[in-house]
């Protein structure tokens, strides 16, 4: 069980969850997988709803889901790689559609 607490302009809200794990008990690594758990989450999870829209993804026949979320992992390493441009994904995809040069700088050239 974790209970979390979080204050954004002068409120306070808490939150409990709980977990299941193999992990020894210990509060400091429990603690440590928790965070990187969140960490995972807020990098990438996001970015991927909010860059690729992956929520309102049609795909879902055969083996369709998996192949275009690599495609999507590799489009993120990618444009995470390329550091000319200090956008977020989101704008560095759109810059990489738009600017055929932008998206030759682009690692691996996917664009």
């Amino acid at each position: 069980m974790v209970e979390s607490e979080r204050y954004i302009d002068g409120k306070t809200t808490s939150e409990i969850r709980y977990f299941i794990n193999s992990l020894t008990p210990d509060a400091k690594i429990f603690a440590n997988a928790v965070r990187k758990h969140w960490a995972i989450e807020n990098q990438l999870h996001w970015v991927l709803d909010v860059s690729f829209r992956e929520d309102e993804s049609r795909v879902r026949r055969d083996n369709a889901p998996e192949n275009f979320g690599v495609f999507r992992h590799v489009a993120i390493n990618a444009l995470r790689n390329e550091k000319t441009c200090k956008k977020g994904i989101k704008a560095k995809r759109f810059k990489a559609t738009l600017q055929p040069d932008y998206a030759q700088k682009v690692p691996n050239g996917i664009f």
